[in-house]
């Protein structure tokens, strides 16, 4: 599976699954533009990837904000010539009862992890459809299809984008452009490691291969929704969460 010759811009890229995606596009040989808000972890990464023999360039990017959504695909289209792949990765959580969440908190997790996957979209198109040639990979979650206590926001975003993936793979697959989502499960990022050991020990509980998921793992699926073997998948969510929902 290779990647050699395609440019893969991937929001949130500066930890966790992002970081991971970011690694395995390089090592499939894709050029990298990375995302996120951490202008130093994103040079850090940057370096890791060169040193690799990669090449990669970083983009500090808010992804709440609409303007700089613009300003950076504009660069890196400038600067890297297209963007083949887009992964919407970016998201924040703001955790607390329904009936105790705050407006500006709904508004952040909404804007952040699903208004900008549209965003970005819109900004990424132009350039795929140029070459006929596209893959859009939006990062959602299994609490985007089961729900979850005190996330009424995380779940909603992270179901919108389920959502959004059918409506632009229907969108767009005459125009060689398949957009896809994949649906992680317990995983252990910077995001679930402020979690209790209680409730990490009664989640494992729950998932069938009896422990928590890599980004590593999760970054494989997508590359390979990011390749020509995935050429006639499109409008799909690929659970990777060890067992714990399925069908």
């Amino acid at each position: 599976m290779t990647l050699a010759g395609r440019v893969a811009l991937v929001t949130g890229a500066s930890q966790g699954i992002g970081r991971a995606c970011a690694l395995k596009f390089a090592q499939a040989g894709a050029t990298l533009a990375l995302a996120a808000r951490s202008q130093e972890k994103l040079q850090e990464l940057a370096a890791e990837i060169a040193a690799a023999g990669g090449t990669a360039t970083a983009f500090p990017l808010d992804v709440s904000d609409e303007e700089q959504i613009k300003a950076t695909f504009k660069a890196a289209i400038a600067q890297l010539g297209k963007i083949d792949i887009l992964v919407n990765n970016a998201g924040i959580t703001r955790d607390q009862l329904i009936m105790r969440m705050k407006r500006a908190d709904w508004d952040a997790v909404l804007n952040t992890n699903l208004t900008s996957a549209y965003l970005c979209t819109q900004q990424a198109i132009s350039s795929m459809l140029k070459q006929r040639w596209g893959r859009i990979i939006n990062i959602t979650s299994i609490f985007g299809q089961t729900g979850q206590a005190g996330q009424a926001n995380y779940a909603a975003s992270k179901a919108g984008l389920i959502g959004l993936t059918m409506a632009i793979a229907r969108e767009l697959s005459s125009r060689n452009i398949t957009c896809n989502a994949v649906a992680p499960g317990f995983i252990e990022t910077a995001m679930t490691s402020g979690l209790g050991d209680e409730f990490k020990q009664n989640a494992v509980k729950m998932i069938p291969l009896g422990r928590v998921g890599t980004p590593e793992e999760v970054a494989s699926a997508v590359a390979f929704l990011a390749s020509e073997e995935a050429a006639y998948i499109t409008g799909h969510v690929l659970n990777v969460n060890g067992g714990m929902l399925m069908g």
